[in-house]
């Protein structure tokens, strides 16, 4: 099986993946904070326990694939793949993992490696032009045409990192937690903690929707909204503008660039 890892700047995603011609199945998948620091043999003690409890083992991986926007995070996960699975790990972006798709942007090598394996994957489950939004530590918003060619998109921050910016720099404000409104929709707050809780989520919704209409008009042709990420699921409830959400977007297209080369091999 494919150990496919998705290193982002807030969460590490492992994923064990049944990935071949019949099609890929997550087995299991296990997430852990992103910290540089961490070595190779901490991952590994970590991880073979998470294995054992759904029924694996070290054994049963057969390759690694990995994609980061963390470059520190890079060398001990490949460390990881040769000292405890026996295998060279397979890095995302570079060969013979290369991505295989047009970037049309000023900057290609700018590219975060997670958007780009987004796009790939994308475009495996849903054909035409397609905006992919992913809600991370940042929020992006990718437009990529019928061709599969990434034509660019938009950074903005995410919406625990909103909260915090807004948290740390007015003294009186609480932290809260970010949760999608229960029973009558209202924008009037009639406490600070509501206030907050309207300006976050409501606020977050409008600046997704007039995003993607504004994307939609620029690009000219029908367009298919996917979105991934795990904050996905919390918009959905209160606003129509995704046409799927896509919960393992990366690691699916991480395992069909290993597949790329596995059968091109």
């Amino acid at each position: 099986m494919l150990l496919a890892v998705d290193a982002g700047n807030t969460n590490i995603v492992f994923a064990l993946v049944a990935a071949g011609a019949g099609g890929r199945e997550i087995k299991a998948r296990w997430r852990i904070a992103t910290d540089p620091r961490r070595t190779a043999d901490e991952y590994a003690v970590w991880l073979s326990q998470l294995l054992a409890l759904e029924g694996f083992s070290r054994d049963d991986v057969e390759a690694v694939v990995i994609s980061t926007v963390v470059p520190r995070a890079l060398h001990n996960l490949q460390v990881l793949a040769s000292k405890y699975f026996r295998t060279e790990a397979l890095v995302a972006g570079r060969a013979p993992l290369e991505w295989g798709l047009a970037l049309d942007v000023d900057e290609p090598q700018n590219l975060g490696a997670d958007r780009a394996v987004n796009t790939i994957a994308a475009h495996a489950l849903h054909p035409g032009d397609l905006i992919v939004i992913d809600f991370g530590t940042a929020t992006t918003v990718d437009h990529s045409d019928y061709t599969g060619a990434y034509k660019g998109g938009i950074i903005a921050p995410g919406i625990n990192l909103s909260l915090d910016a807004l948290v740390n720099a007015a003294a009186k404000l609480p932290r809260i937690a970010i949760e999608a409104p229960e029973g009558p929709v209202s924008v009037i707050g009639r406490n600070t903690v509501d206030q907050m809780n309207i300006g976050i989520y409501w606020g977050y919704i409008a600046m997704i929707e007039g995003l993607v209409a504004r994307m939609k008009h620029e690009v000219g042709r029908p367009v298919k909204v996917v979105a991934t990420g795990g904050l996905a699921t919390l918009f959905e409830r209160h606003t129509n503008v995704f046409d799927a959400i896509e919960p393992d977007l990366t690691i699916q297209g991480l395992a069909i660039m290993w597949e790329r080369v596995h059968i091109a091999r």
